[in-house]
This record gives structure tokens, C-alpha cells and sequence, in this order.
């Protein structure tokens, strides 16, 4: 990113755990000019009245691991944890609250199921949002793309053709 660029100037990263982070972070390192101006945020997700999945003291353990592992590939950045019931709003909080230029994430892997089940937050990030959202390439894959895959040789488009 050069200094022009304003979307990335004040980037929200949005992270889950220290795996989570780390890939984010190597995925985000490119294209912001000054780390210093980065916001990572974990979000604790409170169970709304019910106990929670997990003591406090280890959820926010694990939020402060993937900091550790943004710093080691970004250097400093700011670092936010935030309680909430629904994610994604507390995601857009975070966002409003750090003035986020836009808010940054590298998209989990999980099937059908999985969304089902615990809810899609990137479809909910990506419509409810009220500034830019950025899903970063994960730099850990092989970068193939869906045209790649599906991509057809000229010699095997036509069956027609001759050999």
C-alpha cells in the first residue's frame, strides 16, 4: 500500500485465536505503511445470560496469545478485547469507536454446517457493515482460485477438434 491509499490507513483487524491472528497479520503486513495504526480486536463472545463457554481469565489469555502473534509478524499495534453477545456488532463497534478506515479479516475455512450452525459472520460482517471490509487472501493456501480450478484447456473446450 503506498501512503496514498486511504483504505487500509487505519485497518480494524478482526481476529478469533493466535492462528487465527498470525495468518491475518502475514496476510495484512503487505499493504499497511505503518503497523503503529493498526487496531487488532478479539472479541469475547458472552453467552447473553447464560454462563459463558469459558472463564474469563482464559478467553482473555487467548485473546492477548493472538495479539502477541499479530506483534511478532506487525510489530506494534493497538489491541482492543471487547464482550459481546452478537460478534459482528461488537466487531462494528470496535470500528466506529477506533475511527477503523476499514475492518480487516482473513476468512475461516468452515462447510455448510458449520456456518449453519454458529451463524455466518462473514455475510453478516460484510452486509451489516457501515465502513469497508477487506477479506484478505489467507497466506497459508496455495492462492488457487476458483477460475483457476475450473479453468478449461482450449484443447479439451472443443470435443469437436481435431488432435
Amino acid at each position: 500500500m503506498t501512503g496514498r491509499d486511504p483504505l487500509l490507513a487505519r485497518p480494524l483487524l478482526a481476529v478469533a485465536n493466535a492462528p487465527d491472528a498470525e495468518a491475518s497479520a502475514r496476510a495484512l503486513a503487505p499493504y499497511v505503511d505503518d503497523p503503529e495504526r493498526v487496531v487488532a480486536v478479539n472479541v469475547v463472545e458472552k453467552a447473553g445470560g447464560a454462563p459463558d463457554k469459558a472463564p474469563m481469565e482464559e478467553v482473555e489469555a487467548e485473546a492477548e496469545r493472538a495479539f502477541d502473534a499479530i506483534r511478532s509478524v506487525l510489530g506494534p499495534v493497538e489491541t482492543d478485547i471487547r464482550y459481546g453477545v452478537d460478534v459482528v456488532e461488537t466487531i462494528l463497534e470496535a470500528g466506529r469507536a477506533h475511527d477503523a478506515s476499514a475492518i480487516v479479516f482473513t476468512p475461516r475455512s468452515g462447510g455448510r454446517l458449520v456456518r449453519l450452525l454458529t451463524g455466518d459472520v462473514t455475510l453478516s460482517l460484510v452486509t451489516e457493515a457501515d465502513r469497508p471490509v477487506v477479506a484478505l487472501p489467507d497466506p497459508g493456501t496455495d492462492q488457487e482460485t476458483t477460475a483457476d480450478r475450473y479453468r478449461v484447456d482450449e484443447e479439451d473446450a472443443d470435443p469437436d477438434a481435431e488432435e
